[in-house]
């Protein structure tokens, strides 16, 4: 567990703009934080601007990145990281996360490319992370990524992870749904996988449904409701790590908001059970 807390607490879902008009409505209870795109609200005016300020105000905010690119060829967008830290501190947003991964090469590719799992690109990403840290005066998290391919690989993704890690001296956005998805499609153990994480570096948690495209390819979308393996690679995080704030994400097929907050109640329901056995044995 991590010796200097978490930045929020509890399970929260991803902020989309499609929630605007149905979150206000929801008892402030029943969430314990929000997780948006920062691309997708820096800057941003009119009615979708002013919703997201009210937003901010009643509920603490996670910023996870979709364009920093990584491990990507080109320079550092450090005009986005300076209008990020601004955008940061304007909200009072609790901290910012990107994915272990790449997404441009001389342009955006629109889609989140593995990186090479060699020591090469340790060091090469490693760099680029503390020079993110540097430019937001803050830690950062990564997060582990579903991928489909591993180009030019001397190391397995745990090493890899864990590498970049210690050379970054960043903290890790734990998605269980990504270690679920790539187990199936890389045939490796989920569960030892997330046996091997470093708890004192997990800032929080992602969980997400995926699509089945055949018994050995998963996809992950964002698009589907949570599967039992993923809640039960859940349930083992809490009992290794401790209740990890855990995020809810859905992109795609958003349903009504009284369903997200059936699964936003069910990461609560896992992380009270935890707690009423803990109590229990420390008494």
């Amino acid at each position: 567990m991590r010796e200097q807390g978490y930045p929020v607490k509890g399970a929260g879902i991803g902020y989309r703009r499609c929630m605007a008009d149905t979150l206000p409505e929801v008892d402030p209870a029943r969430i314990d934080f929000l997780e948006v795109a920062p691309e997708n609200w820096i800057g941003l005016g009119g009615r979708f601007g002013k919703k997201f300020r009210e937003t901010a105000e009643r509920y603490p905010v996670m910023t996870h990145g979709l364009s920093l690119s990584l491990g990507g060829p080109s320079p550092l967008d450090l005009d986005f990281l300076n209008r990020l830290k601004v955008f940061m501190k304007e909200h009072s947003i609790r901290g910012y996360s990107e994915h272990l991964s790449y997404c441009t090469d001389d342009g955006h590719l629109y889609d989140l490319m593995p990186i090479p799992f060699t020591e090469e690109a340790v060091r090469y990403v490693a760099q680029r992370i503390r020079q993110t840290q540097d430019v937001l005066e803050q830690k950062i998290a990564v997060e582990n990524v579903s991928f489909y391919a591993a180009p030019s690989h001397e190391m397995t993704e745990l090493e890899f992870l864990l590498a970049v890690l210690d050379e970054a001296d960043c903290d890790l956005l734990l998605d269980v749904n990504n270690i679920y998805v790539n187990s199936i499609n890389h045939k490796y153990n989920a569960e030892e996988f997330l046996a091997a994480m470093p708890a004192d570096r997990i800032m929080y948690i992602h969980v997400a449904g995926h699509y089945n495209e055949a018994e050995d390819l998963i996809v992950d979308t964002h698009g589907a409701d949570v599967v039992d393996p993923v809640w039960k690679l859940l349930q083992q995080a809490y009992d290794q790590f401790g209740t990890v704030p855990t995020l809810l994400e859905r992109d795609f097929n958003i349903p009504p908001m009284a369903e997200l907050l059936q699964e936003v109640d069910q990461i609560r329901g896992y992380q009270q059970a935890w707690r009423k056995r803990n109590d229990r044995t420390v008494a």
